[in-house]
């Protein structure tokens, strides 16, 4: 059997993350303002300034500050769905009975929301170019579906969809789209910032993203009557009187002043952080000349991801043999091959941390019996889809079989980036 780890090599004696937050210092001050003049509740100065610094980096009118993205997205879809199909009766989701078009590969936080508002999500298979949702797959969906007026549509690892071609199958179709710019904040997409592309969209400040508040989430609209909506419903839909009058539910969803302030110290530090991860994904692409893999891919003439997760693909002619069930995986080692797995244990094993590719959400077992299509019509996992692989094969599970997350912290050093590649590299010896 290889070994993937350097003989005589000690394990680093701190753990490499995958993404862990970075402080500066300056998000103290403004905690320390709030707590010192003791607005620290859900209402403050770092609240109204960070509402202001996002939507004015993104160019949208409005934000509204959350507990977290799933809230902001939650609420996007209820606001989407409300104008779609109206206001449902108390104890009825928005969405009762409808069908909506997700995302497949990508954190169950983007399509749970659907559920939420008591919808059914059907997931459009991914495109190789960029790992995000398949235009033509889309199409194919509204062939299938044609009375599904809402899309949800993730930017995965901070690299942008292709949106105007997105945009242009929903305008067609008179869809309106939720855009998850969770993982993508600073990204943009032929010169515009992701978040501008969805009807609502949304940003998160969750601990490991590009810019972190350790919580905390922006739902993002030009529509004044819907970012007042928002934020009605995030304080409970208290109406305006003197009492506690509710005509409407409500939820405990906004932001607190405090964590407004981590967020509010943090944002002068995107573009700092967006070149240090381009640096991270620059060092593995060049580490990885020769290796039979390719980083996770953007459209370099359009596309300017955040870089906030380096990623690689095996080569199918370089697969070693890799079964996963629900909860373990095993591989077996092979001369000149490799697996997700093997890798992944490797670097552990000189204490860096990678994940698994985002499992696509058709494949998981609390969605496997919805809708999923993809761009030849509809399918279903297929365990061995890299073999089949290409254009034919289910390109979510091709990816989630092929493909892991590297350590892409931003406090990582060169020295243990070089480390970490050589590990990988041996293990394709």
């Amino acid at each position: 059997m290889k070994n993937c780890v350097l003989d005589g090599i000690s394990p680093f004696p701190q753990k490499v993350w995958l993404s862990s937050p970075t402080m500066h210092g300056d998000e103290q001050k403004w905690v320390d303002e709030a707590i010192r003049t003791n607005w620290v509740s859900t209402v403050g100065a770092n609240l109204n300034e960070v509402e202001r610094l996002c939507a004015e980096k993104i160019g949208r009118r409005y934000a509204v500050a959350l507990s977290a993205g799933t809230a902001a997205l939650h609420l996007a879809v209820k606001l989407a769905a409300e104008r779609l199909y109206g206001q449902p009766k108390v104890g009825h989701g928005a969405l009762e009975g409808k069908k909506v078009f997700c995302s497949d590969m990508t954190f169950d936080a983007t399509v749970n929301p659907v559920a939420y508002e008591g919808g059914e999500a059907v997931f459009i298979d991914t495109e190789y170019d960029t790992w995000n949702m398949d235009p033509a797959a889309l199409e194919k969906a509204f062939e299938l579906y044609p009375d599904v007026k809402l899309v949800v549509v993730a930017h995965l690892y901070g690299t942008p969809g292709k949106a105007d071609e997105l945009r242009a199958v929903c305008d067609r179709h008179g869809a309106l789209i939720v855009e998850d710019a969770a993982e993508s904040f600073g990204a943009a997409y032929k010169g515009v910032q992701t978040g501008m592309f969805g009807d609502v969209s949304v940003i998160s400040f969750n601990g490991n993203k590009i810019i972190t508040g350790s919580s905390g989430g922006m739902l993002l609209t030009d529509c004044e009557a819907d970012a007042n909506r928002a934020r009605k419903w995030s304080t409970q839909s208290r109406e305006n009187a003197a009492w506690y009058q509710h005509e409407e539910l409500g939820y405990n969803y906004r932001m607190s002043n405090i964590i407004g302030g981590v967020v509010r110290g943090q944002l002068p530090y995107l573009d700092a952080h967006i070149a240090q991860k381009k640096a991270i994904y620059e060092r593995y692409k060049k580490g990885f000349e020769g290796l039979p893999v390719t980083m996770n891919p953007y459209d370099e003439a359009n596309s300017e991801p955040n870089f906030w997760l380096s990623c690689l693909l095996i080569g199918p002619e370089a697969m070693a043999p890799q079964e996963r069930g629900e909860k373990t995986a095993l591989y077996v080692s092979e001369p000149g091959k490799s697996s997700p797995t093997e890798i992944l244990e490797a670097i552990a094993a000189i204490n860096a941390e990678g994940r698994p590719i985002w499992k696509p959400m058709h494949m998981q077992p609390i969605y496997r019996m919805h809708g999923f299509v993809t761009k030849n019509g509809s399918g279903r996992a297929n365990s061995n889809a890299y073999i089949a692989g290409g254009d034919t094969g289910d390109v979510g599970a091709d990816i989630f079989a092929r493909g892991l997350c590297l350590p892409s912290d931003n406090k990582m050093t060169p020295e243990q980036q070089d480390l970490i590649i050589e590990v990988i590299r041996r293990c394709f010896r």
